[in-house]
């Protein structure tokens, strides 16, 4: 039976694009040993989102703390090894984890990818125009060269790209320019729902508030959905709507973007914000430094993850993991969250 269904005209508005529970993805290392299971990898471990249409997402952490891998669980580019992604963008719905066949190849329409390096991201024997034709002729969207052409052309105004750019190769061009073909490429499918991995870490500082007001004027224009995958809190804050802080395969914290920023509620969130550099010289020196780094996720520790790290750890954080719990639209896996917040 397909997976595909036609949605509800009088569905609510308020459906998700993209639901996850329970999500995981683990990786089996292989092991020398004899007896007993071999080591495992939680990249992901029991994720739980929602991601609304038209929504601008961030997704923030230290490295190896899985957001790229969750990103790309939402593309079903990861082996998804527990749990369900709901995707529902009022034409169709479909469940990731099971899609194959025509199903996936209509889901790679909705949902693309912007990757991180925009130098290793587009092949160097092709064309800019053929770079951004390929997935119109890959997955048949387009009958005839003209179509094609059109449609290339519509994307790459909307990109800031001239007639003149879809002539030359990507050798030609700056990092910014590059970012902005990778951009042209993921929106000509007219996709529903885009993972931004890191796609403004590699570019200098005043091309990255380029390349993000480009992002959001597309978002405004086009009704999409963004994941906005980073490390960078001060550029999360300029053009996220609701931000999910991970850290070692779980969430931690997950509220719009001004409560979090104004009133960050676990120990981690707090940390990962002192951090962010200030201009003003009496808030310099105030960063709350962690001790030590992330735990391998094939030996995590028992009880919350971050209580070999945290400075307010007790023996209950040691023992028992705590759950999300959302409280007016704020959500926080903390045992003594407000208690904390008291002080």
């Amino acid at each position: 039976m397909s997976d595909k269904k036609t949605a509800n005209n009088t569905a609510s508005t308020k459906t998700p694009l993209i639901k996850t529970k329970g999500l995981s993805v683990h990786y089996p290392l292989r092991s020398n040993k004899i007896f007993g299971p071999p080591p495992v990898v939680r990249a992901v471990d029991g994720i739980d989102i929602e991601i609304a249409a038209g929504s601008f997402f961030g997704l923030v952490g230290e490295s190896g703390s899985g957001k790229t891998t969750l990103g790309r669980a939402l593309l079903q580019a990861a082996p998804i090894t527990h749990g369900s992604i709901e995707y529902n963008d009022g034409e169709v719905s479909y469940n990731i984890e099971t899609l194959k066949g025509a199903d996936l190849k209509d889901y790679r329409k909705r949902a693309q990818l912007i990757f991180q390096d925009p130098y290793a991201a587009l092949s160097p024997r092709m064309t800019v125009r053929d770079i951004i034709a390929e997935p119109l002729e890959v997955m048949g969207l387009t009958k005839t060269r003209a179509e094609t052409d059109a449609r290339v052309r519509e994307i790459a105004a909307k990109c800031r790209l001239s007639l003149e750019h879809l002539r030359r190769f990507p050798h030609a061009f700056s990092g910014g320019q590059r970012q902005r073909i990778s951009i042209a490429r993921a929106l000509v499918s007219n996709p529903k729902f885009i993972v931004a991995d890191e796609s403004v870490a590699a570019l200098d500082v005043s091309i990255q508030a380029d390349v993000l007001n480009l992002l959001k004027d597309i978002q405004r224009e086009m009704g999409l959905a963004f994941l906005f995958v980073s490390h960078d809190l001060s550029v999360v804050a300029h053009v996220c709507d609701h931000v999910a802080v991970m850290y070692l395969g779980r969430l931690v914290e997950s509220a719009p973007t001004g409560a979090l920023f104004a009133k960050p509620r676990h120990p981690y969130t707090r940390a990962l914000l002192s951090a962010i550099p200030s201009l003003d010289p009496d808030d310099r020196g105030k960063a709350q430094k962690l001790e030590g780094e992330i735990p391998s996720p094939t030996n995590p520790p028992p009880g919350c993850k971050f209580n070999t790290r945290c400075p307010h750890a007790q023996d209950k954080c040691r023992v028992d993991e705590p759950e999300l719990v959302v409280q007016d639209g704020h959500g926080v896996a903390c045992h003594f969250w407000q208690e904390l917040m008291d002080k």
